[in-house]
């Protein structure tokens, strides 16, 4: 079923204006939030199987929380009738916040994502900026749809993607400045690397995140931009974007040995995912235009595999994480010098 169409419905719901009585309770606002995970979010078995069951239901929660602003950006076509919706999203998140002192009593919260993640935020002592900041990303999208420079975009990420990460220590307790600046790094280098994955795809609807400054450093027009044009200056441009992003990843690493447990291996997972992409854009000689690279079932049964064999190995003290991938990394190092 096509996906506006069931957001539609959900909009119809539970969006402004929606009858919804006197809301739900907060059993029936989880069963919500962890069915809308479960059909949203196809490596849930795997998270869920890593995360220590006491989070699973704030990790639902959080998720259901983007997955509502995300469609609120992406599946509302008018983008004035967007920003309206996404303005009543922060409104819906600054009552949560108004009302969390008591946990299990919403008084005005009617939506399930609120009233199951009221809890969360009260149990995980979550601040309200990551949210909020989240929000005002998909606000920006709904006006600006090309970055001049490396740090606007940068800046995008901060709102649009690190928040999550803030969020995910907060959810496991391990929150610190050390910690924090890692998470940050990872997140921003899984945000470029998913840019330069799907930078045909976001063309299509008017997004172009590679910056003017560097298409304009690297030789690629406007008029090569335009056309969709695989020439040498535009796989030099994918190649310099790609190591940028892979330096992120990389950077961010150290949080891996930083982190309890389990956990380490689901941080360590989804940084090498990033990295698999940007491999996998290099396997294709940049040529994003032609083809979106892909993660293989495989490849991620793969990277599983590595990653739990690391954790294990962490475990019995037999090595820490690697924050270099060394073939790409030594590539690298002499395509600079």
């Amino acid at each position: 079923m096509n996906s506006s169409f069931v957001f539609t419905q959900e909009l119809d719901r539970w969006g402004p204006g929606a009858s919804t009585g006197g809301g739900v309770s907060e059993i029936e606002a989880e069963a919500y939030c962890r069915e809308l995970t479960r059909s949203h979010y196809e490596n849930f078995p795997i998270v869920s199987w890593l995360l220590p069951r006491r989070l699973h239901t704030h990790f639902q929660s959080v998720y259901a929380f983007c997955r509502w602003a995300d469609d609120l950006a992406d599946e509302v076509p008018d983008k004035k009738r967007s920003l309206e919706l996404l303005a009543w999203w922060r409104t819906q998140l600054h009552d949560c916040y108004a009302s969390r002192p008591t946990i299990g009593e919403h008084p005005g919260i009617k939506h399930p994502v609120y009233v199951a993640l009221a809890k969360t935020i009260s149990e995980c002592e979550i601040p309200i900026e990551p949210f909020d900041d989240l929000i005002s990303a998909f606000e920006q999208d709904q006006h600006i749809g090309e970055y001049s420079t490396f740090e606007e975009l940068q800046a995008y990420c901060r709102r649009s993607a690190n928040p999550v990460g803030r969020i995910v220590l907060h959810l496991i307790g391990q929150v610190n400045e050390r910690n924090l600046a890692w998470s940050d790094s990872i997140c921003t280098g899984l945000q470029l690397a998913n840019f330069w994955q799907d930078v045909s795809r976001d063309f299509d609807i008017g997004r172009v995140y590679l910056p003017r400054e560097d298409r304009e450093k690297l030789g690629y027009s406007d008029d090569s931009l335009q056309r969709r044009e695989t020439n040498d200056a535009f796989i030099a441009l994918m190649q310099y974007e790609v190591d940028r992003a892979a330096e992120f990843l990389r950077a961010g690493m150290p949080l891996v040995d930083a982190l309890p447990g389990r956990l380490q291996i689901d941080i360590e997972l989804f940084a090498r995912g990033g990295l698999k992409i940007l491999e996998q854009i290099e396997r294709i000689g940049y040529r994003v235009w032609e083809t979106r690279p892909t993660v293989t079932k495989w490849d991620a049964v793969n990277l599983f595999c590595l990653c739990l064999a690391r954790g294990c190995g962490r475990t019995l003290g037999l090595c820490r994480t690697n924050p270099m991938s060394s073939r790409r990394e030594e590539a690298s190092a002499n395509r600079r010098s």
